[in-house]
């Protein structure tokens, strides 16, 4: 993880008035899902601290509408969680592996992810529309990041970068998310970019 960044105001008023701009790739928008798979060990635990945030409520609809406020609001949630969290590891927080949690002033990936979900729900966003993801950076090691799927294609929420980009346009390999149907349930991934990507399951 990245230590936060700090932008001018001049600069960060540029960002959240940017248009909404799409890569003409000739990658699909949304990511595939190919079966069903684990949770994460850490997910398993959360769900069972915060049971109604894993349960299904109302089912899936379709990706959200990405409109030019939506855009704005999915910027400006990604960069206050990235610039108001200080990143630190489940071990130097808790003494421990892995924790999911809330962060109130310190957290690891998933936390920040955690956080943009709960945050987006409150301003309106469908909880089938933002998934916990499980990727793997270009090193080997696990990385989590708050997917937002949209009618524009499915956007990445990450703590280490402010910009918010499309999936495919990223340097990560995807595991697996969170069910669209219920929260509490996960599938696996196949983007299409590497062909083992769907059969791999880590906890």
């Amino acid at each position: 993880m990245t230590k936060k960044r700090s932008l001018s105001v001049a600069v960060l008023v540029a960002l959240l008035s940017s248009t909404i701009a799409l890569p003409a790739a000739a990658m699909p928008s949304n990511m595939r899902v190919v079966g069903k798979a684990n949770p994460p060990i850490g997910h398993y635990e959360f769900c069972r601290s915060y049971p109604d945030e894993c349960r299904a409520k109302g089912g899936d609809t379709g990706p959200a509408v990405l409109t030019e406020e939506a855009w704005r609001t999915l910027l400006d949630v990604n960069y206050t969680v990235n610039t108001s969290i200080e990143p630190l590891t489940d071990e130097e927080i808790y003494g421990v592996e892995e924790r999911w949690a809330y962060p109130r002033s310190v957290g690891d990936c998933e936390d920040y992810a955690l956080l943009k979900r709960k945050l987006l729900i409150d301003r309106g966003f469908s909880p089938a529309d933002l998934l916990m993801t499980v990727v793997l950076q270009p090193n080997g090691e696990g990385h989590a990041v708050l997917t937002v799927r949209t009618d524009r294609g499915d956007f990445i929420l990450d703590n280490m970068r402010n910009k918010v980009l499309l999936w495919s346009d990223t340097e990560y390999t995807y595991l697996k998310r969170q069910s669209a149907d219920d929260p509490g349930r996960w599938v696996k991934l196949q983007d299409g970019r590497a062909t083992a990507v769907g059969s791999v399951g880590s906890n």
